[in-house]
């Protein structure tokens, strides 16, 4: 059974997050989306904790589900036998940022916690506390306590506990991040590295940028969204073979740590271009560089005279030691998306706010359909959302064929969606804080592509 899964989000209680994240909401958009497991978090957060504890309730071990799908979860044995999924489960999460003096800098450093159960998270949260760390204030809070002290108080709290490096290359609040990261695991985290076996890479990098670097190649890569707002759940994402028999907590952090591909099918990524700290650049000046023009300009903004933020693929080149293209043994791979409503809006000519947009999304991921042909096994798709009768975002973008796709939407979206699965698609990179932009047509290419005698409306 293939589960997808997004394990960095956040709540209401994060500062800059939309009100509408709570459980309810984050379940009805993983549904949509095609998310099997979906990260719950913020669970430092007290009042967020307690509302977690109120409406979900463990269903397999150490995954949780809302509560009013209890009466309408599938036995194993129909499990077992692909007949239908369960609707979302949650998995305990939240992001900590770590802000202190190490060396010659101050280190920024975001973290992401996965916790095994309510009573692992209410001790770390204790062991939190007891340093000093305000867990009121934000759903993400910021303390001044060390990386390797942060892993040390989750092998305190509970020795399953899962510490991830998040966004691992951000400038400002990344691991290797330009501003105030480090330039190893190892730098960071001292004796406790061996606590870390995966790294998130963030919406300005993927796995084939980290590929460049062989001290990453005994990590996991893996890939979540960091979600501020319900439509951006699943941007990026984690294919995995799960036996639904196994389904749990360990099983699917056992299959992170493995990196077997034939359990951790693929990371699913943003092209990195659009991930708003790719490039070096200036936001203020809107001037934006490859490291190489950076470099000859002494990282001095030409127009202004200021220094130019340091992007991510900058950092990797400085890091790297091999070329781009080199793929390690037992890589896990990965897919290029771009969210569906965001095609829909390029095909359709329109903003992504607007009606019809949001029209045509719900009209297709609420679509009737005969059984989708998985394309790396030839199975039957399950549905992780036990909605045989509807497809997700994801199997849409992913899975379905060309000809489906047009059934449930036009032949001008099937073909928009088919050009992005295969990587037809032109890029403008994103700097300082600026999405890049990502074009599925280019000037007068799609009128080329989708001339016709008499030109119709698509919607």
């Amino acid at each position: 059974m293939r589960i997808i899964s997004d394990l960095h989000i956040h709540s209401k209680y994060s500062r800059a997050c939309s009100q509408d994240l709570n459980p309810k909401n984050i379940g009805v958009w993983a549904d949509k989306k095609g998310i099997g497991i979906i990260g719950t978090g913020d669970f430092t957060h007290p009042a967020w904790l307690n509302l977690l504890k109120q409406e979900l309730e463990e269903t397999r071990p150490g995954l949780y589900q809302l509560r009013n799908n209890m009466t309408t979860r599938p036995s194993s044995e129909a499990l077992a036998k692909e007949d239908r999924s369960p609707a979302a489960y949650f998995l305990l999460s939240v992001e900590i940022s770590s802000i202190y003096k190490q060396g010659d800098k101050v280190r920024r450093i975001h973290l992401l916690v996965l916790a095994p159960n309510f009573d692992a998270a209410e001790k770390f949260n204790q062991g939190l506390e007891k340093r000093g760390a305000n867990l009121k204030a934000d759903g993400r809070p910021i303390t001044g306590i060390h990386c390797d002290e942060i892993v040390k108080i989750a092998q305190e709290a509970d020795p399953d506990i899962v510490i991830i490096p998040a966004h691992a290359w951000t400038p400002h609040f990344g691991l290797f991040g330009s501003l105030s990261g480090f330039d190893s695991v190892e730098e960071a985290f001292g004796n406790e590295s061996n606590f870390i076996f995966a790294l998130e890479t963030g919406l300005s990098s993927d796995p084939k940028m980290n590929w460049q670097i062989s001290g990453l190649d005994k990590f996991s890569l893996v890939s979540n969204s960091d979600a501020h707002s319900l439509r951006k759940i699943g941007r990026e994402a984690n294919a995995f073979e799960v036996n639904p028999e196994k389904l749990s907590f360990q099983e699917i952090i056992r299959i992170i740590k493995s990196k077997n591909p034939a359990e951790f099918l693929y990371t699913i990524e943003f092209f990195p271009e659009e991930g708003k700290y790719h490039l070096d650049g200036h936001r203020d000046c809107k001037f934006s560089c490859e490291p190489g023009q950076t470099k000859k300009m002494a990282g001095i903004c030409p127009v202004c005279g200021k220094k130019l933020l340091v992007g991510v693929l900058h950092r990797v080149d400085d890091l790297a030691d091999r070329g781009y293209g080199f793929v390690p043994e037992r890589s896990v791979p990965f897919k290029n998306v771009i969210p569906l409503e965001e095609i829909i809006a390029e095909t359709l000519e329109v903003g992504v706010a607007s009606k019809k947009v949001s029209a045509m999304y719900e009209r297709m991921v609420g679509s009737v359909g005969a059984d989708i042909i998985r394309p790396d096994n030839g199975k039957i798709l399950s549905s992780p959302t036990g909605r045989r009768d509807s497809y997700g975002e994801f199997a849409i973008l992913l899975d379905l064929s060309e000809n489906q796709i047009a059934q449930i939407s036009t032949p001008e979206i099937a073909k928009s969606i088919i050009r992005v699965r295969e990587g037809s698609v032109h890029v403008e990179g994103g700097y300082d804080g600026v999405f890049g932009k990502i074009h599925i047509y280019d000037g007068e290419e799609k009128k080329k592509i989708f001339k016709k005698p008499e030109q119709k409306e698509l919607f």
